[in-house]
């Protein structure tokens, strides 16, 4: 498969000049499951921060083609609750810096977002939202219809639609990147660190001895591991059954679509609850929207139509201006959502078995934050602070990390 490349990168056009395609070892201290955004990230600062490079990360297809190649690139910390207002406010600090880091064009562009509140429910909890934010460091505004209007103009904010434009949160250092670049960047310097990424390698099982993982199965061969991170997003249920490890975790399809492309003329990312719709415009143009989950559970990368028709519909009743933009591509992901609407990260049954999924429609964003955090859990044996309050055994405690209500809208 030919990898394209940024404009500006500099580098050979041969694919094999951006990573090598090794054959897989005998064993490795750490095999990390998954080759999308999380698990190269993973590997990137187990590197970085820890020196940690006989390290595997075993993706059944081709690298970040999976959720990362299928997300609609948002990136954002306004969470409500301490512990994921931690998290993404890392990571977003981790992306501010993380062109430079990985020495890789991103196109990380900070234009803002604005979530909008349509109902006085949506505003009381919005502003309740942006308090919480100013306690936590985060940056966060509430705006009145005028103010959403100034920021992004083309907006409607008329009182007589369905569902009025009450006001919105916002947070000016959100913004979107190139989710190619990303994966690009981590995979570069990762394999520059002497880390083994390999392609077309499916986990088929696992040889277990007592409480430890001792092998993992492949399509190429069993591969011994001193330490397994579990990476693999909407199917990490099924590597859990492989091992027999429950987890409260259902996978979803997740729609989005762009327009052909059209000239710059919306300047930052709005999301609604209520109408069930956000809208970003990439950099060569084209809108970018996604709506919620389909509600049925599933493995395939396809949706329902009717989740297409109710966004483009949410979409032009809040911009007019673009009743007559054609849709050009829709596409999907499989997301895995837990009953909090949060994270799973850390400790399994298993000594050295160590688990990464529940990020459902948020995965995008935490990148950086979680591949830091989960590489600190590895290397150290316990958990990142920033990581602690999302184990498994919340589900058992009832310390539950409730984020419907800033998570609801695909994102």
């Amino acid at each position: 498969m030919t990898t394209p490349q940024p404009p500006g990168a500099h580098l050979p056009d041969h694919p094999d000049f951006l990573w090598r395609n090794p054959e897989p070892k005998r064993s490795y201290d750490v095999v990390i499951v998954g080759g999308g955004g999380h698990g190269l990230a993973t590997a990137h600062y187990l590197a970085r921060n820890h020196g940690i490079t006989d390290v595997a990360v075993l993706e059944r297809g081709w690298l970040a083609g999976g959720n990362m190649a299928r997300n609609t690139t948002l990136i954002r910390s306004n969470y409500l609750w301490d512990a994921s207002a931690a998290i993404y406010e890392h990571a977003l600090k981790l992306w501010e810096g993380l062109e430079d880091d990985l020495g890789y064009p991103i196109l990380f562009s900070q234009r803002g977002v604005l979530n909008l509140a349509h109902t006085e429910q949506d505003v009381r909890d919005s502003v309740r939202r942006v308090e919480a934010n100013k306690l936590n460091g985060i940056d966060a505004e509430w705006l009145s219809p005028d103010e959403v209007a100034k920021i992004c103009p083309i907006v409607n904010v008329s009182g007589d639609l369905r569902y009025p434009v009450l006001g919105a949160t916002y947070q000016p250092r959100a913004g979107i990147a190139k989710h190619d670049y990303v994966a690009w960047g981590f995979a570069r310097r990762a394999d520059e660190a002497g880390i083994d990424l390999i392609q077309d390698c499916e986990v088929t099982g696992f040889t277990v001895d007592g409480d430890r993982v001792t092998r993992v199965r492949t399509s190429r061969g069993d591969i011994g591991c001193g330490t397994v991170a579990l990476c693999a997003a909407g199917h990490t249920s099924v590597l859990l059954d492989q091992l027999g490890v429950r987890a409260p975790l259902q996978s979803h399809p997740l729609q989005a679509l762009v327009s052909e492309l059209l000239e710059p003329v919306h300047p930052t990312i709005v999301m609604s609850n209520a109408v069930h719709v956000y809208v970003s415009q990439a950099h060569k143009g084209e809108l970018v929207m996604g709506a919620g989950v389909d509600s049925y559970n599933g493995y395939g990368q396809r949706g329902a139509f009717h989740i297409i028709e109710r966004q483009m519909a949410a979409a032009v009743e809040l911009f007019p201006v673009f009743a007559r933009a054609h849709l050009l591509r829709t596409w999907a992901g499989i997301v895995d959502v837990t009953p909090d609407a949060s994270p799973i990260v850390g400790r399994t049954p298993y000594d050295n078995v160590y688990l990464n999924c529940g990020w459902g429609t948020g995965g995008f964003k935490a990148t950086p934050g979680l591949g830091w955090c989960l590489a600190d859990t590895v290397a150290n044996g316990e958990p990142h602070p920033f990581v602690e309050p999302f184990g498994l055994d919340r589900f058992v405690t009832g310390a539950l990390v409730d984020e419907h209500g800033a998570a609801a809208v695909a994102h």
